[in-house]
């Protein structure tokens, strides 16, 4: 990742997080536990590319795990609103599920990076704070798994594991932050449509 796609990247993704040295903390982890993964990357790694001391850090964030639980609650609560703006959105299942599959697809390529460390760092996170993610995830699941069931009562998908099929469904999604690449053939809007036709197809839907 260049210097301007991770400016652009941080900038929108963390822009709720106050004060700035709290927010340029939280961007300089993402990149490191990205680059390094978590357990390899040290409080120093984080506050250097902050350009901070390592003693700055502990103002804003007592521990490691402290940031990859803000980074993760972040990041899994805009999942989260993702998913329920399609879910709650009118129309059929079909076009619900079309809508939900190519904005969650999209916005793992747009930030994966971000969708990187949430999606594979959550093992470090400590009981009580993975919970709680735990909950987000499992929040975002329901939704989906509604839109399947929908279109399976309606007969507009031929599906008969819907949890199989929402697992599924959402594994094929969240694994685009692991290979995605910015100097890639596609763009996130193009995952995102291949995304949805391709999850339509395996429904049995009308792509």
């Amino acid at each position: 990742m260049g210097a301007a796609e991770r400016a652009a990247e941080e900038s929108d993704e963390w822009s709720d997080v106050t004060p700035d040295a709290a927010r340029r903390l939280v961007a300089a982890a993402v990149q490191a536990f990205a680059e390094r993964g978590y357990h390899a990357t040290t409080t120093r790694d984080i506050a250097g590319r902050a350009g901070m001391s390592p003693a700055a850090l502990y103002i804003h964030y007592k521990t490691k795990e402290e940031l990859l639980y803000r980074i993760s609650g972040i990041g899994h609560e805009k999942a989260l609103r993702i998913m329920g703006a399609a879910a709650e959105a009118g129309g059929s299942a079909t076009d619900r599920l079309r809508d939900a599959v190519r904005t969650f697809a999209r916005w793992h390529a747009e930030h994966h990076t971000t969708a990187r460390v949430i999606q594979y760092e959550l093992q470090a996170l400590r009981a009580d704070h993975y919970a709680e993610i735990a909950a987000l995830r499992r929040r975002t699941d329901r939704m989906l798994r509604q839109i399947i069931q929908d279109g399976a009562d309606s007969g507009e998908f031929g599906v008969d594991d819907v949890p199989g099929t929402t697992l599924a469904v959402l594994s094929l999604c969240v694994d685009v932050a692991r290979w995605f690449s910015a100097e890639g053939p596609r763009t996130p809007d193009e995952v995102g449509a291949l995304y949805a036709d391709l999850v339509l197809r395996m429904v049995g839907g009308a792509s």
